[in-house]
C-alpha cells in the first residue's frame, strides 16, 4: 500500500515536471531534455526508472553547485596590487649646454706650473696683458660672427711653423666662458708642437681620419688638459695632405664638427699661409681668417699683401708673436 502512495506521488510529480517543460520555449525545452538522465531500459518497471531519474538531477544538481563555486567572480577584489612607478627621467629633445659641456672629458689636467711652462694662458695668471689680449680678440670674433658659433682658422705670416701655440690659447680663450667650448683641429702634419701642449697620449687624427672610413670622428678627439677644450692631432699622413685636405670627407669632417654642437667654437691650425698650399685650401672651411705676425720676420707689405689674398669677408685681425 505505501509503494502504491510513492508510484502515485511520483506519477503526479512527473506528470507536473512534463507540464513545465511544455510551457516553457523550445530551446529551454531542449536542454532539460538533454539533462532528463538515461532512458529506462524497455524491461525496467516505471517506479526503478523515476528512482533512477531523480537520483540522477540530484548528482547534476550538487555538480552545478561545485562548478559555480569553482569559477572566479568576475566583482570581487583582485589578488594583485597596483604599484604606480615614478616618471623616468627621459634625455631632452633640444640640446641642453649644461649637460653636454659636463661631459667634456678632462682626465689629465694641467697645473698652474705646467701652464706656465708651456706658455699656455689661464684665468688669473700674472701677465693680465696678454690674459686680456686673447680676451679682446675673442670678443671681436664673437661679434663679427653674431650669435652663431664659427671656425677660426689661425696661420702664420713667417715661414716657420709657430702657430700651434697661437691656436691653441685662442682655443682656450673660448673654453675660459662657462657657457661654450672650443675644439682645436690641428691641420699641420709638419708641426709636433702640438704634442707638448696636450695632457693625453694622441694618436689618429685628421689626415688619418680623412685616408681611412673605418676611422670614426669619436677616434680622433682627445682632451687638452684644459676643461671645455678638446684637440684634434694633424695626424701621420703628411706626404698627402694636400689631397687629403681636399677630399669630400675633409669637408664632411669639418661640418661634422662645427655642427654637431651650437656651443662649440672651432679653431684651426693651418701651416704657413705664404710658404704651403695646405692652408689655401683649408681657408674654405673657415669663416674667419686671424694671422701671426712673427716679430721682425714680416714687412708692412707682406701683411697687406696677405689681407688682400684673404679677401675682407673671412680676414679678421692679427696677433703680434714674439
Amino acid at each position: 500500500m505505501d509503494n502504491n502512495k510513492l508510484y502515485n506521488a511520483l506519477l503526479k510529480t512527473q506528470e507536473r515536471q512534463k507540464a513545465e517543460q511544455a510551457a516553457r520555449p523550445h530551446s529551454v525545452a531542449e536542454d532539460d531534455h538533454s539533462e532528463q538522465g538515461p532512458e529506462p531500459a524497455a524491461n525496467g518497471s516505471r517506479l526503478e526508472s523515476v528512482f533512477l531519474k531523480e537520483a540522477w538531477k540530484e548528482q547534476r544538481r550538487h555538480s552545478r553547485q561545485a562548478e559555480s563555486e569553482a569559477q572566479p567572480v568576475t566583482d570581487a577584489h583582485p589578488n594583485w596590487t597596483m604599484v604606480e612607478e615614478p616618471a623616468k627621467e627621459h634625455p631632452p629633445s633640444i640640446y641642453d649646454s649644461s649637460i653636454s659641456l659636463d661631459l667634456i672629458n678632462n682626465p689629465r689636467p694641467w697645473s698652474v706650473e705646467d701652464l706656465q711652462h708651456r706658455k699656455i694662458i689661464y684665468p688669473g695668471m700674472p701677465n693680465k696683458a696678454i690674459l686680456d689680449a686673447f680676451r679682446e680678440v675673442r670678443i671681436k670674433l664673437r661679434d663679427r660672427a653674431g650669435a652663431v658659433n664659427f671656425s677660426v682658422l689661425v696661420s702664420s705670416l713667417g715661414n716657420s711653423d709657430n702657430s700651434a701655440l697661437t691656436a691653441y690659447n685662442l682655443a682656450a680663450t673660448f673654453a675660459m666662458d662657462a657657457q661654450s667650448s672650443a675644439l682645436l683641429v690641428d691641420c699641420n702634419p709638419w708641426d709636433r708642437d702640438l704634442d707638448n701642449l696636450v695632457s693625453s697620449p694622441m694618436t689618429q687624427g685628421v689626415t688619418d681620419f680623412v685616408a681611412n672610413k673605418s676611422v670614426k670622428v669619436k677616434d680622433i678627439i682627445y682632451p687638452s688638459g684644459i676643461d671645455r677644450l678638446s684637440v684634434v692631432p694633424p695626424g701621420t699622413l703628411a706626404s698627402s695632405a694636400v689631397e687629403l685636405f681636399s677630399a669630400v670627407r675633409m669637408r664632411d669632417l669639418m661640418g661634422e664638427l662645427k655642427s654637431r654642437y651650437p656651443d662649440r667654437f672651432l679653431i684651426i691650425n693651418a701651416p704657413p699661409l705664404k710658404a704651403s698650399t695646405e692652408a689655401h685650401i683649408l681657408v674654405r672651411y673657415a669663416n674667419q681668417v686671424v694671422l701671426g705676425v712673427p716679430f721682425g720676420e714680416v714687412t708692412p707689405e707682406e701683411i697687406v699683401s696677405s689681407v688682400e689674398t684673404l679677401g675682407s669677408e673671412k680676414f679678421s685681425g692679427l696677433i703680434f708673436q714674439q
